[in-house]
């Protein structure tokens, strides 16, 4: 008897693990269930082992059922489940590349899901890059960061400010490695200068300012970038400083002091000249004296070797006298007629 009860309260202790178990089991499928479903009804059948192993590879099932359904009502049946889940699993965007080839078909943009995944894991995004090939937008050149106009000067020295609008649309192909928007502003930065510096006069660009967005547009400056440039419209331009005027007034006032600098240099070189003439007349006036000195030695000399006699000497002083006597009454009859 005490058999029997062991054998029914193990019997119905087993019923009880494999009710807890069923349920388990149940609620876990029928989590899956759903989703199985969908998928089902909709055309797209995924395995219900597939679903369940989404989610044992911390893959979200909802997000790749829901991505497969809407590819295949779309048209596009050429992605796999398996190209879903490998997206997610390398760290992209599933939703957004998907819309992304959905709006990319239905505007007969050519789009590959190996260019949308690659463009998607470059950090761009490929929906809005879509979206900017259907619709183009307008990049302010300059932008906010970089000051309110673009600065150039003209050939007459007038300084131009200007701001531009540039329209682009997205080029697929070269999204990946292809520049940014930055690009294209300093490009167009850099080619509306060059515009305005070969301007013979700024006249000429405020008459036709669309010369500028001609010779910017020949210049080819959306090479290399992720953008096509469209058109490039100026949208204000005035003139700023006359830069040519002050730079010659700059350049007289240094010529001005370098005449100056070059006139103090020959004054000093004169007045140094003079200084040296009048240490010369003074070296020859101590010659002369050295040289008078030299005459009574001499006419001792001749005392001695007897080539000169006393009379010669007085001779010789009576002339010196009338000599002096003469200056001296010339200097007087100059100074009456002076008076």
């Amino acid at each position: 008897m005490l058999a029997e009860v062991d054998l029914s309260s193990g019997i119905y202790l087993l019923f009880f693990v494999l009710a807890i178990v069923a349920i388990i089991i149940v609620s876990v499928v029928a989590k899956f269930l759903g989703l199985w479903f969908q998928a089902f009804v909709s055309g797209t059948p995924i395995s219900l082992f597939n679903i369940v192993g989404m989610s044992m590879r911390k893959i979200p099932p909802r997000v790749i059922v829901n991505a497969r359904i809407n590819t295949f009502k779309a048209g596009i049946k050429t992605i796999t489940v398996a190209d879903l889940e490998t997206h997610y699993l390398a760290g992209g965007n599933v939703g957004n590349v998907v819309r992304a080839m959905i709006a990319a078909d239905k505007a007969n943009i050519p789009l590959t899901w190996r260019q949308a995944t690659a463009i998607d894991l470059a950090g761009r995004d490929i929906l809005d890059a879509v979206r900017t090939s259907v619709n183009p937008k307008v990049i302010d050149c300059p932008d906010s960061k970089h000051g309110e106009y673009i600065i150039a000067v003209a050939k007459d020295g007038v300084q131009l400010k200007c701001r531009a609008r540039v329209t682009v649309r997205t080029n697929i192909l070269q999204l990946v490695g292809g520049a940014t928007e930055e690009t294209i502003i300093a490009r167009v930065g850099e080619g509306i200068v060059n515009a305005i510096g070969a301007s013979e006069t700024h006249l000429d660009v405020l008459a036709s300012p669309q010369r500028i967005s001609k010779l910017v547009l020949e210049r080819g400056l959306d090479a290399q970038t992720a953008f096509e440039i469209l058109s490039i419209d100026i949208a204000d331009i005035g003139v700023g400083e006359n830069i040519g005027a002050r730079l010659r007034a700059d350049q007289a006032e240094s010529d001005k002091r370098i005449a100056q600098a070059k006139a103090e240099e020959r004054r000093a070189m004169a007045v140094a000249m003079e200084q040296e003439n009048t240490a010369k007349v003074i070296e020859m006036r101590s010659r002369v004296v050295e040289a008078e000195a030299q005459i009574p030695l001499a006419m001792a000399e001749s005392f001695r070797s007897g080539n000169l006699g006393i009379m010669d000497y007085y001779r010789m002083k009576n002339v010196q006298a009338d000599t002096a006597m003469r200056s001296s009454l010339a200097t007087d009859e100059g100074h009456e007629h002076k008076k």
